[in-house]
């Protein structure tokens, strides 16, 4: 049985050898590295930051978007006991001078010009880094710094090094147990000041032998992906690129995620690793186009769409469709669900929508076109999942069972506490924090609640922290409420407030092209996104259509007033996670005086802010 991810990378080289491992898109042309080639440049690099001194148990930062340098760096760093910590390129100079300092990084692979500048302003506060590497280095610039240098020559170095001693970096990788420290992970700061998450190579073998001990299995050597989610998230480099690795698929990059349909549709791939707001997106965007056909189309595709749900809800209770309705799905297959497996390459056999809770009628949407729907629930205190449903077995509503060798219970509380060998060693330099992060008998605690079903399925309710009590005593968790707004292609982005008030409020973004639809269709004349939203009778209009939302749910969880922020969130301007998941702290603070007036007695219904 292997034990180190290190093990895994050298017997999976000996076993697919030429094979292609992993590529990479690069201004329209695909770039590819061999199991073989992967070694070796992983080993170069390596080997170059030994040559720089980097030694055991030292930390290497990444500031890079996927790429194949990102996955020599990591093979290289791990390769010689060192341990990767890895940084969103979207993050800001002071951000980036708090995690190498805290982390105490001795040196940083970084992408461009643009990321080592950061480095540069960040670097006076950072006394244990040495050495900022860059990927791309820009011809002719003179006078550039001692302490930067370019990836091409660390590697080339590297490669020095192993001519002089061959055996080194098969010594280095080999001396690697499992109890130390692969990566050194910071929480994506949706709550407060990050936190790196140590997580060993213990950890991660667990994860991945867990999710290969799951029949049928997930995947296997013939199977390959397109990953678009960052690899500085620990979902994708654990759930994508270490449990790929185990199992030896070929992984092909997306070039962007503007790219992203277009690179699928190429590479035609079995799997695909995404989070909810990518299925959203997709059901919305086909939701949009059906609403612009004639109305016998979006009969069609309603009719369609109800026989496809009928199909999957009995598939869901193991019950045999009636032929009828067997024959109505073939139809419906053909007329509709075809088409949306096609835009994605035609052989998606599964794909994940997990951190999030994904509306049920867009899980059955792709179930119905043959792409299977894996929800899964995990952190990165849990080195990713804790749960995951199966190809054979799940259920709408939950994020699946636990993982072999997980333990999941619930508290008097409510909150999910998870114990198994994929649950993190402790954060790194906070003894207090470690210290409660876990209950007295070694639980995990998870801050979300949740209920487990008699089948062991897991149900999460919210965040703990996120859980509305109203001034009336009423107990609401917001995300169900939002999940229902976010099935309306209009709503692009909904956050619930109400703690210790009255009634519900909300912050909405909207999708632009479907606001202007409906404007359209409420005979308000054309023009730019912000005169429509400034427009009063499209606010009337929008009225409306919370309204009929709102006639959905209970009396206390409809949404009394909302406010339409115009400026979409993302994560440049720092409201949206790297998986696209709202930092709710953020976006309250930054909206605090909107938010108070929504709760002032003569607050109009809705209010637009630019």
């Amino acid at each position: 049985m292997e034990k180190t991810i290190n093990e895994v990378f050298r017997n999976r080289v000996a076993r697919f050898g030429p094979r292609t491992a992993v590529e990479k898109k690069v201004m329209g042309v695909w770039q590819s590295a061999s199991w073989n080639q992967y070694h070796e440049r992983a080993g170069a690099t390596g080997l170059g930051l030994y040559d720089l001194g980097i030694r055991k148990g030292d930390r290497v930062a990444i500031l890079s978007e996927n790429r194949l340098e990102w996955l020599y760096t990591d093979m290289g760093v791990l390769g010689i006991g060192a341990c990767l910590v890895p940084l969103y390129p979207t993050l800001a100079a002071e951000e980036i001078s708090y995690i190498l300092s805290n982390s105490g990084s001795r040196a940083v692979v970084v992408e461009n010009e643009a990321q080592l500048d950061k480095i540069a302003s960040a670097r006076d506060d950072c006394p244990s880094l040495e050495w900022a590497i860059l990927m791309d280095a820009s011809k002719g610039v003179k006078n550039r710094p001692d302490w930067v240098l370019d990836l091409e020559r660390v590697m080339d170095d590297g490669r020095k090094e192993r001519e002089k001693n061959l055996g080194l970096f098969s010594e280095l990788s080999k001396a690697v147990v499992p109890s130390d420290l692969a990566t050194i992970v910071y929480t994506s700061g949706t709550t407060g000041v990050p936190k790196g998450a140590m997580i060993t190579h213990s950890n991660i073998m667990a994860v991945v032998e867990a999710l290969d001990r799951i029949r049928p299995r997930y995947a296997d050597e013939s199977d390959s992906t397109v990953p678009f989610l960052p690899l500085s998230h620990v979902f994708e480099r654990i759930a994508g690129h270490f449990y790929g690795m185990f199992v030896g698929i070929t992984a092909s990059y997306a070039e962007s995620v503007e790219t992203l349909v277009n690179d699928i549709q190429e590479k035609k791939p079995t799997l695909i690793l995404a989070v909810p707001r990518v299925c959203e997106k997709v059901y919305q965007r086909i939701t949009a186009k059906v609403i612009e056909q004639p109305m016998w189309r979006q009969k069609v595709f309603h009719w369609g769409h109800r026989t496809g749900t009928e199909m999957v809800a009995l598939e869901e209770e193991g019950k045999q469709a009636p032929a009828f309705l067997r024959l109505k799905y073939r139809i419906a297959y053909a007329l509709i669900f075809k088409k949306l497996k096609e835009a994605l390459g035609g052989r998606v056999r599964w794909m994940t929508a997990s951190g999030a809770p994904t509306a049920p009628e867009i899980i059955r949407f792709f179930n119905a076109a043959g792409i299977k729907v894996i929800e899964g629930y995990g952190m990165t205190e849990c080195t990713a999942p804790a749960t995951m449903s199966t190809l054979s077995s799940s259920r709408i509503g939950t994020v699946g069972g636990p993982l072999p060798g997980v333990e999941i219970k619930i508290a008097s509380d409510g909150e999910v506490l998870v114990k198994g060998g994929n649950v993190f060693a402790g954060y790194w330099a906070m003894e207090q924090e470690t210290r409660e992060a876990f209950t007295e008998d070694g639980f995990l605690r998870t801050g979300d609640i949740g209920e487990v079903a008699e089948d062991g399925f897991l149900r999460i309710v919210d965040r703990k922290k996120d859980l509305i009590i109203t001034s009336g005593g009423k107990n609401i968790a917001p995300q169900k409420i939002e999940n229902l707004f976010k099935s309306d292609p209009l709503f692009e982005q909904v956050i619930v407030l109400g703690d210790r008030r009255k009634f519900l409020t909300a912050l909405f973004n909207l999708n632009p092209d479907e606001a202007l639809r409906l404007a359209s269709d409420k005979g308000i004349p054309p023009g730019a996104i912000e005169e429509v939203l400034g427009n009063e009778s499209f606010n009337i209009a929008l009225r409306e259509r919370v309204a009929a939302i709102n006639s959905n749910l209970a009396r206390f969880e409809t949404i009394k007033r909302f406010a339409v922020i115009a400026n979409p969130f993302s994560k440049d301007t720092g409201e949206l996670t790297a998986t696209l998941k709202v930092k709710r702290k953020v976006v309250r603070e930054r909206f605090k005086d909107v938010i108070e007036e929504m709760y002032r007695d003569e607050a109009p219904e809705v209010r637009v802010i630019f």
